[in-house]
């Protein structure tokens, strides 16, 4: 085990992408969100029936949907990215923390706000690229970029609105995440790679138009508290080679190496393996990528994509699943 000294329990850092609470196509509802969570929950109580927790999520869809509901209301004026990702964070971790209680009812668990630091010179500001809300027609997301200054990218299949995502380099909350793992809590925290903010020296923190990258966050958080795993839980059953074609085959284990050698798209699968291969390089961890309803599976190996720094048996090429 590769985390603190006085650790009893393996350390498992789990981050929920956003697909996995709200699937595409769905209805932004509050009950669409619950039912999927139902799901969510199951699968994270049997991860931490034997490990200490922590979880991150998604907010892409959400903060989307909490900017056009602000936007209904032209005299308020736009509300900042970094206010709505505050939101989103308190919304999706009020869901997820019920339950866990419901779940697992002798367990404490609790949601943390979190702020994350990002340089103010990174260059994705002047490069929108992480899709944030519902997907559009072409003729509706070119309209709604002129009527509202969106910058709009495709999607999939439609088309949705792109904002900048900055690198994480700092959790402000650390020593607080710290202090409530070692008192045996759940901690919900970083959601939506958290609240995107620069620090102005003397001046303190302040908020920017940004929504960090999930699952780069929760690589940067696994790497701080010294986790023993990091678990990208999504809606697809793992990486694949050659994804969208009659050749697709499950990667069951991979070295970051041999991951960084294949291309991923960046708008669904990179971002995972980028954070996979990080976490593996930087501690010597395991990451793992697959169905959200397979966590327990994914954890233990038997389902889902396994990153090590080295594979077993030792020298085996790449492994594949049908």
């Amino acid at each position: 085990m590769n985390g603190a000294a006085h650790r009893v329990r393996p350390l498992v850092v789990a981050a929920l992408g956003g697909n996995a609470l709200l699937h595409r196509g769905e209805p932004l509802s509050a009950d669409v969100q619950q039912r999927n969570v139902a799901v969510a929950v199951k699968a994270l109580a049997e991860v931490a029936m034997d490990c200490d927790l922590v979880i991150t999520h998604g907010n892409g869809p959400q903060i989307g949907l909490l900017a056009l509901q602000a936007a209904a209301e032209p005299s308020a004026g736009p509300y900042p990215l970094d206010v709505l990702g505050a939101e989103s964070e308190g919304m999706i971790g009020y869901l997820l923390e019920q339950g866990l209680r419901n779940e697992l009812p002798a367990r404490n668990i609790a949601t943390l706000l979190t702020q994350v630091v990002v340089d103010t010179d990174d260059p994705a500001f002047a490069v929108p690229t992480k899709p944030i809300g519902p997907v559009y027609t072409e003729a509706d997301a070119r309209r709604l970029a002129v009527e509202r200054r969106w910058t709009v990218a495709r999607d999939g299949d439609g088309f949705r609105r792109v904002v900048p995502s900055p690198e994480p380099r700092r959790i402000v909350e650390l020593s607080t995440i710290r202090l409530l793992l070692d008192a045996n809590v759940i901690v919900i925290c970083a959601g939506g790679g958290g609240i995107p903010v620069v620090m102005e020296g003397n001046a303190g923190i302040r908020g920017v138009e940004a929504v960090i990258d999930k699952d780069l966050s929760a690589a940067l958080l696994a790497r701080q508290l010294a986790a023993d795993a990091l678990l990208m839980l999504t809606d697809v059953a793992g990486v694949a080679r050659d994804w969208g074609t009659p050749h697709a085959q499950l990667i069951s284990t991979a070295t970051p190496d041999e991951l960084s050698a294949l291309v991923f798209a960046q708008g669904s699968m990179g971002p995972k393996v980028t954070a996979a291969c990080r976490f593996v390089q930087n501690t010597g961890g395991r990451a793992g990528i697959g169905a959200l309803a397979e966590a327990a599976a994914i954890l233990r190996g038997d389902a889902g994509t396994t990153v090590r720094r080295v594979l077993h048996p030792a020298g085996a090429d790449m492994s594949s699943r049908p």
